[in-house]
């Protein structure tokens, strides 16, 4: 009995977060990757599958909000030129078990904070763009992205934001793609196409991949689960804690 409860957790909890999260712009892998490392699947198998998911989520989050806004393609650039290859060696690296766990609870406080919007909103007087400082940004986020197998998003939006280098739409456009692109480089540096995954999660990634798909096509019209956002902001508290001091 328990075993289906887990399955029916693992199948309806996962499309629902792809749901929420693609509808502000991001892939979700911070959740997905809680879910399963909560339902004890292995790292490595965690990492990939998340990043399957990414990929397909976040591109398409990309081109529901792309079509929002001017993209800032000289910022983009300066952020995943750097980052791609810093993914790709932290995916190569593979953590012990308890304290991969450790580090992704401490992760999930990115989106909870987003979500509660502590984050400050620089929309008044931007900090000023140093030649150093994106290059600095996509590269660091960029190895911890490949490290546990995430796109980045999470981290780099509210930066970006606080920094008032770009809008709310704008935000979630480079978010997107650059959660895209860290996630195949990540998912190559983990050698992904090698690792041998968990029948149930080939089920429930069509399943999520289309929840991505619907959040997408709703997040970029204007939709705003604010309801959906607190629940999950208080989903995401628990699971920290308990990451962080159980492993």
């Amino acid at each position: 009995m328990a075993l289906e409860l887990s399955d029916l957790f693992l199948y309806l909890v996962l499309p629902l977060v792809a749901f929420l999260y693609a509808s502000v712009g991001h892939g979700g892998a911070s959740s997905y990757l809680m879910v399963l490392a909560l339902l004890n699947f292995a790292p490595e198998q965690i990492r990939p599958t998340a990043l399957i998911m990414n990929m397909f989520v976040s591109m398409m989050a990309f081109f529901g909000f792309r079509k929002t806004v001017v993209f800032p393609n000289r910022l983009f650039l300066s952020l995943i030129i750097f980052s791609i290859p810093a993914a790709y060696l932290g995916g190569s690296i593979l953590v012990d078990t308890i304290l991969y766990k450790r580090i992704l609870g401490i992760l999930l406080f990115f989106p909870i904070l987003r979500f509660l919007n502590v984050f400050p909103i620089n929309e008044g007087n931007s900090v000023e763009q140093k030649w150093w400082m994106a290059p600095l940004l996509g590269l660091l986020i960029g190895f911890f992205s490949g490290l546990i197998g995430i796109g980045g998003g999470i981290i780099l939006s509210p930066i970006l934001l606080m920094l008032g280098w770009t809008t709310m739409k704008e935000t979630a456009a480079v978010s997107a793609l650059f959660i895209f692109l860290n996630s195949v480089s990540g998912f190559l540096g983990a050698d992904g196409f090698q690792i041998q995954i968990d029948q149930q999660l080939w089920i429930v990634m069509p399943l999520t991949i289309l929840g991505g798909g619907l959040g997408a096509y709703l997040g970029a019209r204007k939709f705003n689960p604010v309801a959906i956002k607190y629940l999950l902001t208080v989903v995401l508290f628990i699971a920290a804690v308990k990451l962080i001091w159980t492993g």
